[in-house]
């Protein structure tokens, strides 16, 4: 695609939850290739932001644009990979880790079974993430950290152009996000664009393009990141001056 069209735009988006306003006349966009972070506190609109970008909240104003496509008329899921925020992976099926990530090339067909080509495309992607070798055992006993890993394998299982991913190192550890952070360092290797949700940068700091501050469902600050240690200190001031809540 044309390098100037950005995978992402939001345009003056509004949304709200419940009746609840939540993005008021919101601006982001991820250039391609572009590793964007969005940042602030609880209920400053951060997952709402995703939820919108991916269809799953609709805007009540504004525009929003998937390659270059207004968002009601984009269909090619296969370019998108998404981790949602955490629960389970399995949501309470019962389920291997193989056929958890297999679901994630389902986009890639019109009708099944899968061929060899997928079956590889499971393994990569689980090699990936380093749990190859738990591919037979059921989701549900897996821990937290690993169940993010079988998410974020699943994501990647159809090699998108676009990688979104919903606070994807909370309640993870601290090996979990060091796998995290080499896999997304293998995904813009190769071309992807990524847009997460995070708390704090941490161990993914380095991959950073830019760093989104929100407030109140609008962007109050868009630039390279600072530092975690700034962001967090600037976070702390913010709640201290009753800014978010």
């Amino acid at each position: 695609m044309d390098s100037a069209i950005p995978v992402v735009r939001l345009s003056a988006a509004r949304a709200s939850l419940g009746g609840r306003p939540v993005l008021r006349g919101l601006d982001l966009t991820v250039a391609p290739g572009e590793v964007v972070a969005l940042l602030g506190a609880n209920g400053s609109g951060k997952s709402t932001t995703i939820k919108t970008v991916i269809g799953t909240v609709p805007l009540t104003g504004g525009e929003r644009e998937l390659f270059g496509v207004p968002g009601h008329r984009f269909r090619d899921w296969r370019r998108i990979g998404y981790v949602p925020q955490r629960t389970t992976a399995a949501g309470g099926v019962p389920a291997t880790v193989r056929e958890v990530v297999a679901t994630g090339r389902l986009p890639q067909h019109r009708m099944l079974p899968f061929g060899r080509r997928d079956r590889a495309a499971v393994d990569a992607a689980l090699q990936a993430v380093g749990m190859l070798d738990r591919a037979r055992d059921g989701v549900a006993d897996l821990s937290g950290g690993q169940q993010q890993r079988v998410l974020i394998a699943r994501a990647l299982v159809g090699s998108p152009e676009l990688l979104i991913m919903d606070e994807p190192m909370a309640g993870v550890d601290l090996a979990s996000q060091q796998v995290l952070a080499d896999t997304l360092r293998g995904e813009v290797a190769r071309g992807a664009s990524v847009l997460l949700v995070l708390h704090e940068l941490g161990p993914l700091a380095p991959l950073i393009d830019r760093a989104v501050l929100l407030r109140d469902g609008q962007v109050v600050q868009d630039g390279p990141p600072v530092g975690a240690d700034h962001h967090q200190d600037h976070h702390h001031a913010e709640i201290r001056q009753g800014l978010l809540t």
